[in-house]
């Protein structure tokens, strides 16, 4: 009899289990797409707030543009960082006059950091910088996403950005979040990563 009462009891787990599982895939399916939408849409805000007025396109083989920013990054150190999305910024005129691109590091206190920049091939400056997605410490590192903090890159060289606690002097240098070294450290790392691509593989001349 105890036997048969265990039987049954683990086959019953085995049924909730199952009928849990799928129920959870079932969601996991249905919200997928609605949640891709947002997050896509999210990004071309961004995008929008980060190079202004102009017309975004997709440029031709970027897969295989993407690829080459792997070398670019690995060669700056810049361990384990990556731009995941580029469209050319086009005038009214149809002519490229700059790029956007995503950027990530994983360096962040609380994991991914994820951040949108633009840059004009005018002046080989960046034109806004915005953070898509980042998981900091409420009051500390979430600071990045602050506009204090976001508007200091706009102007900055596409030479590379440094980091300072000492106030910024020079076109290549941000102030850090105070009490966010880490946080800062990740985003610039995700900043340079994308320069890094542009001066490599994106810039003309």
């Amino acid at each position: 009899m105890k036997n048969n009462s265990f039987l049954k009891n683990c086959l019953a787990l085995l049924l909730i289990t199952l009928v849990a599982g799928f129920a959870l895939a079932t969601v996991n399916e249905v919200t997928k797409a609605p949640i891709a939408a947002a997050e896509e849409k999210a990004k071309f805000e961004a995008y929008e707030t980060v190079f202004k007025d102009v017309k975004f396109e997709t440029i031709e083989d970027t897969e295989s543009l993407l690829q080459k920013a792997s070398a670019s990054i690995e060669a700056k150190g810049l361990n384990g960082c990556t731009v995941d999305d580029v469209l050319a910024a086009k005038d009214s005129d149809g002519n490229i006059i700059g790029y956007v691109m995503s950027a990530t590091s994983p360096s962040g206190y609380g994991g991914n950091i994820q951040v949108a920049l633009g840059i004009s091939n005018a002046d080989s400056k960046i034109t806004g910088f915005s953070v898509l997605s980042a998981n900091e410490t409420a009051g500390l590192g979430a600071k990045c996403k602050e506009d204090d903090f976001k508007g200091q890159f706009a102007g900055k060289s596409s030479n590379g950005i440094n980091f300072t606690k000492s106030g910024a002097s020079t076109d290549t240098e941000i102030d850090a979040i105070s009490g966010a070294t880490i946080t800062t450290s990740a985003v610039t790392d995700a900043v340079n990563g994308a320069l890094a691509f542009y001066n490599d593989v994106l810039k003309e001349g």
